[in-house]
């Protein structure tokens, strides 16, 4: 009897086990409830370098911006066009700001290109006011709005690569970074006719006999219109080929010491943002001032003395109608 019981237990057993191995499997574990805080980092200081790479390409003869150095009134100059590429700056404009003029210079080795707002104008510094082609092989990088605003205020150095070929090199900004409407070529003036032959006066009739013929007079070519770019310039003695491709590294900032964070724990990544501090389990969102960013870390200049236990991801900001509540 005592063996019977034995044997009917042990093949309940491997029963149960045979059930369970061929079996559904398991339930998984429930999901957490939302705004969890699985992950958590500490801020932490290290040097940190403001860097943007950016994919370009070399370009002949590439248009770029000059910008109005101050704020105030743009008054243009008449620029004659040029006989042969200039070696020195060529003045374009002037900008009025408290009865002192300041001047605005195509830089050597480019021509005007045309005007890019209306004469007499109130612009801003930083604002492009004309256009210029550089004479020679240049890169031009096509940007997108995030990248802009990194690098607009000050591109800082550049490092140039071109695939399969020289590199890495500096390579000069040239003018501001902006995406430039097309440029309007100067009014005509007295100047810029050509004048008639020796002893022929203005509007005199034609060797036929027929009616006066209009003089021709010096056109300048309008500058086409360009997306957001930045150009730059090689040094003296790198060959480039055009239509090759090319990556630029661009440094606008460094910081040293700096306060940091992952930019997953931040919410924003210019001037203000904010980020949840983990208090006995539970999210405090608080403000931060934010500085420079290498796209993997963002500084933390103000709102956290870096004892802090900061939630990963951040915050989310709300949307225009949860922040002023539903609308009707």
């Amino acid at each position: 009897m005592r063996t019977t019981v034995l044997a009917c237990v042990c093949a309940a057993a491997l029963l149960t086990a045979a059930c369970s191995a061929g079996g559904p499997t398991p339930e998984p574990p429930g999901l957490a409830a939302r705004d969890t805080t699985m992950t958590t980092v500490k801020p932490a200081r290290q040097d940190l370098n403001n860097q943007v790479s950016l994919t370009g390409k070399v370009a002949l003869d590439p248009v770029f911006g000059v910008a109005a150095p101050v704020d105030g009134q743009v008054r243009y100059l008449d620029v004659k066009p040029p006989t042969a590429t200039p070696t020195t700056p060529t003045p374009v404009a002037n900008i009025w700001a408290g009865g002192k003029a300041t001047r605005v210079d195509v830089p050597a080795g480019a021509t005007f290109s045309g005007r890019l707002v209306d004469d007499k104008s109130n612009v801003t510094g930083g604002m492009p006011v004309a256009s210029a082609k550089f004479a020679g092989y240049g890169i031009v990088a096509d940007l997108d709005g995030a990248q802009a605003y990194r690098i607009a205020t000050a591109p800082g150095t550049v490092q140039a690569q071109i695939k399969d070929g020289p590199g890495p090199f500096p390579c000069t900004v040239l003018g501001t970074i902006a995406a430039l409407p097309a440029g309007t070529p100067a009014p005509p003036s007295p100047t810029t006719q050509q004048q008639p032959p020796k002893g022929q006066p203005s509007g005199a009739p034609a060797p036929d006999g027929g009616p006066p013929k209009e003089l021709p007079q010096q056109q300048q070519q309008q500058s086409e219109p360009t997306g957001l770019r930045l150009v730059c310039t090689p040094q003296a003695g790198v060959k480039l080929i055009n239509g090759v491709t090319a990556t630029l590294q661009v440094v606008t900032a460094t910081a040293q010491n700096a306060l940091t964070l992952p930019v997953e724990a931040v919410a924003g990544s210019q001037g203000n943002g904010k980020v949840d501090v983990v208090v006995d389990g539970h999210r405090q969102t608080k403000d931060v001032t934010l500085g420079l960013t290498d796209g993997k870390v963002i500084e933390i200049r103000s709102g956290l003395n870096g004892d802090e236990t900061i939630a990963v991801p951040g915050p989310n900001l709300p949307s225009p109608q949860q922040a002023g509540g539903p609308t009707r």
